[in-house]
């Protein structure tokens, strides 16, 4: 099995510096590493070819974003396998193997993720992705081992591999046929969420999603966008709404607008809590998602299946109303 491990990269050079001599330690002979450049104006290409020669570097003519800037990037690299894989994460020793022999053994298993845990506070999950991502029916994402901001302690209690609802895009695993026969990301997210669409369509098309918990990666995270950022706030509730609007089976009208009220009494929150430029982020979201709404009744494909895309109904009602703090698998 051919195994690419893929950076894409702007501006980063103090996270390559910080990282990568760990990534080419533990990949050693188990893969061919990539960095895909968004068109960097720091020194992070010439520091790479001069430090690392043996990683082929992809250089994009625009910073393209994450969706259109692996797109782009990976038209240049072959494998038989993608690990796509953020500039702020640090790899482990054997990180790899067990994706190998999991790819090698079921042919079923299109997209994995590892255990991602947090850089910072190394006992914990990570924000992005934690043990393995889900949905709500309104399609706000949570993870075992992360709901909302409340990040669990890491005490084995997800030391097993399952299947999941998507994948972290900070260390996303997939399989180079199936990326290209669903046409990779969705250019239109530009950042954030873009994987939870992917993986969506990947399991509408009779494929799993794994969570391999033997594997484990610590991720800084908010490196290029931080979580506190208006502009995560907006792409987060913009491109939820693209992704129920192209993916969801039924009751479309009924969700959307029970998910535009949710996201309207979260603009309230943020407005009492004087968060105004996040207050701003969700309006502006919401009339971004009007203008985009033609184009995303056309990129309705492939929904006639009976995937059940939610594993909990209303995850926010559980936070807020029950002080919910961890989700417990069924």
């Amino acid at each position: 099995m051919k195994l690419a491990v893929i950076i894409l990269n702007w501006n980063g050079i103090k996270l390559l510096e910080k990282f990568l001599p760990a990534l080419v330690r533990y990949s050693n002979n188990k893969a061919q590493i990539y960095m895909i450049d968004n068109k960097s104006t720091d020194e992070s290409v010439g520091y790479v070819s001069s430090n690392f020669p043996l990683i082929n570097i992809v250089q994009n003519k625009e910073n393209y974003g994450y969706a259109k800037g692996y797109n782009e990037g990976l038209k240049k690299i072959d494998a038989d396998v993608y690990c796509l894989l953020n500039n702020d994460v640090e790899v482990t020793d054997k990180w790899l193997e067990p994706f190998i022999e999991e790819f090698k053994s079921n042919q079923n298993i299109a997209v994995a993720q590892p255990k991602i845990l947090n850089y910072n506070e190394r006992q914990y999950f990570d924000y992005a992705g934690a043990a393995g991502g889900y949905i709500d029916r309104l399609g706000f994402p949570y993870c075992d081992g992360r709901v909302h901001n409340i990040l669990e302690k890491d005490v084995k209690q997800f030391d097993f591999n399952k299947d999941i609802f998507w994948a972290s895009g900070a260390c996303f695993f997939i399989r180079e046929n199936v990326f290209k026969s669903l046409n990779g990301f969705d250019e239109s997210f530009f950042n954030h969420m873009e994987e939870i669409d992917l993986c969506w369509r990947v399991l509408k098309q009779g494929f799993k999603i794994r969570y391999i918990y033997n594997s484990s990666v610590f991720h800084v995270g908010g490196a290029t966008l931080d979580y506190n950022n208006p502009k995560k706030t907006f792409y987060n509730f913009r491109n939820s709404l693209i992704s129920l609007t192209k993916n969801i089976e039924k009751n479309l009208i009924s969700t959307i607008f029970l998910k535009m009220v949710v996201d309207g009494l979260i603009g309230v929150y943020y407005l009492i809590t004087l968060k105004f430029l996040h207050f701003l982020a969700i309006i502006k979201a919401h009339f971004a998602f009007y203008i985009q709404m033609p184009n995303l009744i056309k990129k309705r494909k492939n929904i006639n299946s009976n995937l059940k895309y939610y594993k909990t109904n209303y995850i926010i009602v559980k936070y807020f109303k029950l002080k919910y703090v961890k989700f417990f698998v069924d």
